[in-house]
């Protein structure tokens, strides 16, 4: 287990998720009351409830868990935290709701992605949440946590259910996977670099760069982000971001008239390979070669996955028929 303390009451709990530096759950703490933002899966439990003990913290001082979208790497243990923090009130978008009260199209839309066995493997058995302790974060909602006001706002692009976290004191931004991937790894002389999520199955190029534009209108001095901690200059790390949004979208279209499934996801698998190799020698990312490959192995099969379910669904909305709504 690795923690990261930051300013402002803030910390990282590495969730335990696929490798070390992968899945980062936030923790809140204001006065000795506790937000969570993000839950990682069932097995990240036992982390944030040692982290909270070596803070001299109980369950009982846990007001909220908050999710920035249910995605099983962000929400997976939610059910189960709510069990351990019955005092807590589960924070997630309108479109999230019915999801983590019956988990079961979630869980199949994740089996469809993942296969049975690795879904199962990854995330283990999704527990419902009582629908009276479920708060919708809609758009400029907000959550007081010992007076210390926390905003939602409603940033589709990555998903339609995703929401980020505006934290009032620090001016912080939570941003799930709005703000992409920024794994420690490829950090390098001091510098961080940023790599969109296109994961299945709802990526939106369009609407990726309204919320982008939207959250950088906040002007947050840092962003902390579930893949993986905080990132220092978002401002200056958003046209990046941006730029290979629309490379990636490029790339899906490039696909559209294939008409082999299968030969249309080795192309996209192959671009988002070069994407990244590009990137990475481009701006000079801390590892490069098959170093980097290992690393963005998971992060590039979903890219791929997430782009063939983009153009797929674009023909026909039955590509987005296991999509939480």
């Amino acid at each position: 287990m690795q923690t990261i303390d930051y300013t402002h009451g803030i910390c990282a709990i590495d969730s335990g998720y696929v490798r070390d530096q992968m899945d980062a759950i936030h923790l809140i703490v204001e006065h000795d009351r506790v937000a969570i933002v993000d839950t990682g899966t069932n097995e990240s439990v036992a982390a944030v409830l040692q982290v909270l003990a070596q803070r001299g913290l109980s369950r009982e001082h846990v007001d909220f868990v908050l999710l920035t979208h249910v995605h099983l790497d962000h929400a997976g243990g939610a059910g189960r935290m709510m069990q351990e923090f019955l005092d807590a009130r589960l924070v997630v978008h309108p479109r999230g709701v019915r999801h983590m009260i019956d988990p079961t199209q979630l869980m199949a839309g994740t089996i469809e992605v993942y296969g049975q066995e690795a879904a199962e493997r990854m995330y283990g058995v999704i527990l419902p949440v009582a629908a009276e302790r479920i708060i919708e974060a809609t758009d400029g909602s907000s959550v007081l946590l010992a007076g210390r006001r926390l905003t939602f706002y409603d940033t589709p692009g990555h998903a339609r259910h995703h929401v980020c976290i505006q934290d009032e004191l620090s001016g912080h931004l939570f941003t799930g996977d709005m703000f992409g991937l920024s794994y420690r790894e490829l950090d390098h002389a001091g510098r961080q670099f940023v790599f969109p999520a296109t994961t299945p199955i709802q990526f939106d190029p369009e609407a990726f760069h309204h919320s982008i534009e939207r959250l950088m209108a906040l002007q947050p001095g840092a962003a902390y982000l579930t893949h993986y901690g905080r990132v220092e200059t978002p401002a200056a790390l958003a046209d990046d971001l941006l730029r290979l949004v629309d490379a990636h979208a490029k790339l899906g279209r490039s696909v559209a008239a294939m008409t082999d499934r299968g030969q249309r996801l080795a192309r996209l698998r192959e671009g988002v390979t070069q994407l990244v190799v590009a990137e990475a020698a481009e701006k000079g990312w801390g590892l490069q070669g098959e170093a980097l490959l290992e690393l963005m192995r998971m992060d590039i099969e979903l890219n791929a996955a997430g782009l063939l379910a983009w153009i797929e669904a674009k023909r026909s909305p039955e590509g987005l028929r296991s999509a939480p709504r």
